[in-house]
């Protein structure tokens, strides 16, 4: 792992394909209300980062593998740490 590997961002369009081969997996969008009815991807689910508390309304089981967005990876990244010391084992960024 090198200094600067924070810097990578991940292919969204990987990420997308995976959500895709994987099972009961929820794509979550964590942008605000506004910015999710400007565009979103298809078939994400909208839950607010500063609402992530609200994440049982789409993921119950804190085993569903949950594939996680933002708009430049810094709330999608933030989420991700809150979501497995919520006690999801499956977050994906």
């Amino acid at each position: 792992m090198g200094f600067f590997d924070f810097l990578k961002q991940a292919n969204i369009n990987q990420g997308i394909e995976e959500y895709k081969r994987t099972a009961g997996a929820v794509l979550l969008d964590v942008r605000t209300p506004q910015e999710y009815q400007e565009g979103h991807i298809p078939e994400s689910k909208n839950v607010p980062l500063q609402q992530l508390n609200n994440v049982v309304s789409v993921a119950k089981n804190t085993e569903i593998p949950l594939f996680v967005y933002c708009y430049s990876g810094a709330r999608s990244r933030q989420a991700t740490g809150l979501l497995q010391r919520m006690g999801y084992s499956k977050v994906n960024n």
